[in-house]
């Protein structure tokens, strides 16, 4: 199609192209630098829309309401295995998973949305003409999607069963046993090449994506299909490794294939096996490129290689931070958030969201008790909060203290022997050094930090919510939104922060008898008792109030109910 001037001509970068040759792609873009080869795929080959059926599904005019992430709602008003619309409307629930999009990650992955579709999307028809329901029909099928809009690759990703899709994770459809091979030829290294001819911008249409030339030979390749298997199933356990996954069982960390007596060696095995699953997913890629490139004799032009950046596994670090970081930054950035994923499942076993007698979720459902959870596991190894309050404070002042339950989580897991070396090793990660005091370190983080990091990892959507009283931070106490109910508040005032204030007082009285000594201490108690006052009376009248929440609002909702109770989002 195109052919280069000679070096010797005075016009550099100068190129010729038959305007007849545009025709020949889909759209007649000027793509005038594309290779004779490229443009005899368009030619030759017949096009995706010919195997496929590609879909833009769902725009509900109103996310905010119709839309949530998964963690937000009741548990038990999700159905995640619908394989059709019919067995949707007899489940009577109110959520399904929703296919939107997301980040750029391809083989799985990017599940976190539920959408409103009780009753067969009642509602969301109710709400036309705001809302558009286009290709019902289609919900719940298997398929390939991806996110339309990214700032990086395209990102394609396979999609079981059970999903409902909207316009910005458009979905294709084929018979089951074609699926492996779309999919291996939509995230082989030529797509972007031919996206590119078709459409240059880092938005991916429906109309575009089925306008590319597909070899069906590749078909006969059973090498494709096991690449399908192996990299769709690193993906997703990848995926579930992790808290925000709908199917996440357990902490990989404390799994017997790597749990030895200390944190240190548990994470070395298991930083071993990420490696593995990275260099596995990468072979897998460059392989599946390998019969792409040659399939269409691309040879000359490109090469299967794939760079570490491009592996979109969250266990790997060159993908999950980028940037022009070393090696030893990305692993001391991998070990750190390694330790807060494990402060944190812990704190779900605090709050009995997770137990380590059972796998998956407990307690997840609006309302529920410590009886609740005895239910499931009437002997614990180790015992969920009572009331659903946990403080976090400057010292241990309750027997329910975060910091003494993390060591009580850390001596079951791990056991008492290595308790010094395990906060060690954690406090150690969370700084970048070594410290005089282990556990100053860990209590700083649940003050300081533990919060931030969990508003960030559920997108501001936070499951636990901190009860704080300012910026003196006097009084802080996390409780978990799915056990709250309307005499929580009440708990929180006269079992903790009044008890507290009262704690507070006698610590000031035995140090104004060294005011040399203890200034600084007695400064900030004192600031603290005054901040207290303030917060109680607040506290109080919401006590009074008996606020009620529905899980089903949405964090956003319910937590405006107790704005200036809480720490901001």
């Amino acid at each position: 199609m195109t052919t280069k001037t000679p070096a010797n001509n005075p016009l550099p970068n100068f190129y010729r192209a038959s305007a007849a040759d545009f025709k020949k792609i889909p759209g007649n873009p000027i793509a005038y630098w594309v290779s004779d080869k490229l443009r005899k795929s368009f030619e030759n080959l017949p096009l995706l829309e010919e195997v496929v059926e590609a879909k833009v599904g769902l725009q509900t005019g109103d996310n905010f309401y119709f839309l949530k992430l998964w963690w937000e709602v009741n548990y038990k008003n999700i159905h995640f295995n619908a394989k059709n619309r019919n067995e949707a409307i007899h489940s009577r629930c109110r959520w399904f998973p929703h296919d939107k999009g997301g980040e750029y990650r391809k083989w799985g992955g990017n599940d976190e949305y539920v959408v409103n579709w009780e009753n067969d999307g009642q509602e969301l028809v109710d709400f036309k003409p705001n809302s558009v329901i286009r290709n019902p029909e289609y919900y719940f099928k298997k398929g390939i999607t991806w996110s339309r809009i990214s700032s990086n690759n395209f990102g394609v990703r396979y999609s079981d069963f059970g999903r409902i899709f909207d316009c910005n994770g458009p979905k294709i459809f084929t018979r089951n046993e074609n699926i492996p091979f779309i999919l291996c030829f939509l995230l082989s290294k030529i797509t972007p090449n031919l996206l590119s001819i078709i459409n240059p911008t880092l938005t991916f249409q429906v109309g575009d994506v089925v306008k590319l030339p597909f070899n069906e030979l590749i078909k006969n390749n059973l090498i494709i299909r096991a690449t399908f298997e192996k990299a769709v199933n690193v993906a997703i356990k990848d995926w579930d490794s992790y808290e925000t996954s709908w199917d996440f069982e357990s902490l990989p960390l404390l799994s017997s294939e790597y749990k030895s007596p200390t944190i240190k060696e548990s994470y070395t095995k298991l930083r071993s096996h990420w490696q593995e699953m990275t260099d596995e997913m990468q072979r897998l890629e460059e392989e599946n490129n390998r019969i792409f490139i040659q399939a269409y004799g691309l040879e000359d032009e490109l090469t299967p290689d794939v760079p570490l950046s491009e592996i979109t596994l969250t266990c790997n670090p060159h993908y999950r931070y980028g940037g022009n970081r070393t090696k030893e930054e990305l692993e001391a950035l991998l070990l750190k958030d390694t330790m807060k994923e494990l402060i944190s499942y812990a704190v779900g076993c605090m709050f009995g969201r997770y137990s380590l007698d059972k796998p998956g979720l407990i307690l997840a459902n609006q309302g529920e008790t410590i009886k609740n959870y005895l239910k499931q596991i009437p002997n614990p190894t180790f015992m969920p909060d009572e009331d659903n309050i946990i403080p976090i404070l400057d010292d241990e002042y309750f027997s329910d203290d975060i910091v003494s339950r993390f060591k009580d989580f850390l001596k079951i897991t791990f056991g008492k022997e290595t308790l010094a070396t395990n906060l060690e090793f954690i406090a150690k990660a969370l700084t970048g050094r070594s410290t005089g005091s282990p556990e100053k370190v860990i209590r700083d983080y649940f003050i300081k930090q533990f919060y931030k990091d969990h508003v960030q990892t559920y997108k501001k959507r936070p499951i636990y919510w901190m009860f704080s009283s300012g910026k003196d931070q006097g009084f802080n106490a996390l409780i978990y939104m799915h056990r709250y109910d309307k005499s929580t508040l009440a708990k929180m005032r006269t079992d903790y922060l009044l008890e507290l204030e009262s704690k507070l007082i006698a610590e000031v009285e035995m140090l104004s008898q060294d005011t040399t000594q203890n200034k600084a201490r007695l400064t900030k108690i004192k600031n603290q008792i005054e901040e207290m006052k303030k917060y109680d009376e607040f506290l109080n009248n919401k006590a009074l109030s008996l606020i009620e929440i529905d899980l089903d609002d949405g964090v956003k909702v319910n937590y405006a109910k107790f704005e200036g109770l809480v720490k901001g989002i």
